[in-house]
């Protein structure tokens, strides 16, 4: 099975690193999806939700603010401004992290129905915890 490796790094450092089957970013000029031998592209990111489907074919979504990503055929590096994963061992750790991926967005944008989409992004990919 081909991967690609993904890395996710904040000012704070990085958060996310490994090797994944498929990531969807939401680019400034819409969504897309990379996968392993992916064209090299640079993008700006706009707030929203990447979507990440492990190895093992599990899935993990992180609510960012805004940011850039560089592809390459092996490797996805993306440098955000701030990032929150929608993880957690208990329903309480989930409810804050989606409290807070919320949060994020609405300082990030004025857009009224891009947070109205990305809040429904992000209840979707909490539900898939």
């Amino acid at each position: 099975m081909e991967t690609l490796r993904l890395e996710i790094v904040t000012p704070q450092g990085l958060i996310f690193d490994d090797d994944v089957k498929s990531v969807t970013f939401p680019g400034e000029e819409g969504e897309f999806g990379v996968l392993p031998k992916h064209a090299s592209l640079l993008s700006l990111l706009k707030p929203g939700v990447i979507e990440i489907e492990k190895k093992d074919g599990s899935k993990e979504s992180i609510v960012i603010n805004w940011g850039h990503v560089k592809v390459d055929e092996n490797k996805a590096t993306v440098l955000v401004d701030s990032a929150v994963p929608l993880a957690g061992e208990t329903e309480s750790d989930i409810a804050k992290a989606i409290k807070e991926a919320k949060e994020l967005v609405e300082k990030a944008s004025e857009n009224k129905a891009a947070l109205a989409t990305v809040e429904a992004r992000i209840e979707k990919a909490a539900k898939l915890i």
